[in-house]
């Protein structure tokens, strides 16, 4: 007979085994998520609502906003890949930034077959008055935390988000 593995506690058969850094019980862990899932809810409406007068979906907003992180005018597949979606999605999505005038379809030097996507002066003046919408959006959602709060929030987010495994594409 084997002797039971010491290297970490143990909970009641059948529950998952949980390692030495962890410290909450699945149940917390699960509400933990049900609230972060709650949150992230509650911020796409209120971000929503802040892009209403500006004509625009969230969507819109992250692709016109990667479009502006390229020093060139990226590839369609280059904005799939770096939004993590279907080629498709970002069609449609250019297209209807293209019918606003906030970016434009470019031909490739180097390759009939390739379309870039330029942002337009609208796009860049359309960012501005996006990031002031983000801002009060995040004020909004953040007021009833203290700056003290706020600060730990960051570092916790961002332990997160830094620990996440890159998903291949």
């Amino acid at each position: 007979m084997d002797a039971p593995d010491s290297s970490g506690p143990a909970g009641p058969p059948g529950s998952p085994r949980r390692s030495p850094g962890d410290s909450g019980s699945p149940d917390a862990d699960g509400m933990l998520a049900e609230q972060l899932l709650r949150l992230t809810r509650r911020l796409h409406r209120i971000q929503s609502r802040q892009l209403e007068p500006i004509d625009i979906t969230p969507a819109q907003f992250r692709l016109l906003r990667t479009v502006a992180q390229y020093d060139a005018a990226p590839r369609m597949a280059d904005l799939a890949r770096r939004l993590d979606v279907v080629p498709r999605a970002v069609t449609t999505l250019v297209d209807a930034l293209e019918a606003s005038g906030r970016v434009r379809r470019a031909p490739d030097p180097d390759s009939r077959r390739v379309v870039r996507v330029e942002i337009t002066d609208e796009g860049r003046a359309t960012l501005r008055s996006l990031r002031s919408a983000r801002r009060a959006a995040a004020e909004e959602i953040l007021a009833p935390l203290t700056a003290d709060q706020r600060e730990v929030l960051g570092g916790l987010l961002s332990a997160l988000v830094d620990g996440m495994p890159e998903r291949p594409c």
